[in-house]
């Protein structure tokens, strides 16, 4: 746990390098994580992002790896789904889509 602990704190004291070495803009991270811009600059300079602040920012600048995290999320999901018999068929779905003139 201390070792997580360390890494956060390393990720809190170099997230504006992060920032200023990808290729987004901040007024785009401060429009997506939805701080207003006086704010995000004082929890920048003061480094008093809240974790979940922190989480919004880091799956701006690495859409890829959260990309790659929510598709593992929803393969496990659907594991688990299909484990628990909570699936329709394939019949099942187009007679639902018909139902609702989809199809």
């Amino acid at each position: 746990m201390i070792q997580e602990i360390i890494t956060y704190k390393n990720i809190v004291n170099s997230i504006e390098d992060l920032m200023d070495n990808s290729p987004f803009k901040k007024t785009y991270i401060i429009e997506k994580v939805g701080i207003p811009s006086p704010t995000f600059y004082r929890k920048l300079k003061t480094q008093t992002f809240t974790p979940d602040e922190m989480l919004s920012i880091a799956k701006i600048l690495s859409p890829e790896e959260n990309f790659r995290l929510e598709l593992i999320k929803g393969i496990e999901q659907g594991k688990r789904d299909f484990r628990e018999g909570n699936f329709i068929t394939h019949e099942e779905m187009l007679l639902e889509l018909k139902s609702k003139n989809i199809i």
